[in-house]
């Protein structure tokens, strides 16, 4: 665990490593709300997330006498989220029937150039995903996604209409699906990254 902690949760830590339940449960309360919003927004499924929560918790209790009450234990839960979501879509992309439960939700809301964009270690993977695209989609989600033009800038510089423009975003947006669909390697590697963004 990193980062330094406060006063008050140190007491509550200090309780909850001498086996105290409501120094627990007031931790529990405590996180549960962001830690919840946060993996809803990668798992889709309520059911998933309360399993993610469990375990994670459960493990803070069956380990109480190992906590470190000089440290935060913040910057531990979200990595341990994080680390939980990233092996459930392991799992995903390993077991057809697992992938086919979880993606299609995934899928529906997912932009993967969107949110690589966002992690600056994955230069070389938002390239492949670029390379996927024809010419001119390359050229619109450039000025809009990598250089943050508006659509009707965009559409003005390229002499295109703004629909036009939209229209690029929304059938690359497509063929990367279809390319996260057919290419678990990339699959893998987006649902790492796109993890890495909302959990942490």
């Amino acid at each position: 665990m990193s980062g330094t902690v406060e006063h008050n949760e140190r007491e509550l830590l200090l309780r909850l490593q001498s086996g105290d339940t409501s120094a627990f449960k007031e931790l529990y309360n405590q996180y549960k709300l962001r830690l919840t919003a946060n993996l809803l927004r990668v798992l889709k499924s309520p059911d998933l997330v309360e399993d993610v929560l469990q375990d994670v918790f459960l493990g803070i209790w069956e380990n109480r006498s190992n906590i470190d009450t000089e440290r935060s234990i913040k910057p531990y839960l979200f990595q341990s989220i994080a680390n939980k979501a990233k092996n459930i879509f392991r799992k995903a992309v390993n077991e057809q029937k697992f992938r086919d439960y979880l993606l299609p939700d995934w899928e529906e809301s997912y932009s993967p150039i969107d949110d690589l964009l966002t992690v600056n270690d994955n230069k070389q993977l938002l390239n492949v995903l670029l390379d996927q695209l024809s010419p001119q989609q390359r050229k619109v989600y450039t000025l809009c996604k990598l250089e943050g033009e508006s659509y009707r800038k965009t559409a003005e510089l390229l002499g295109i209409s703004e629909t036009t423009v939209n229209t690029h975003i929304r059938n690359a947006n497509q063929t990367l699906k279809e390319l996260v669909q057919k290419d678990p390697g990339f699959l893998r590697a987006a649902f790492s990254a796109f993890v890495l963004w909302v959990l942490q």
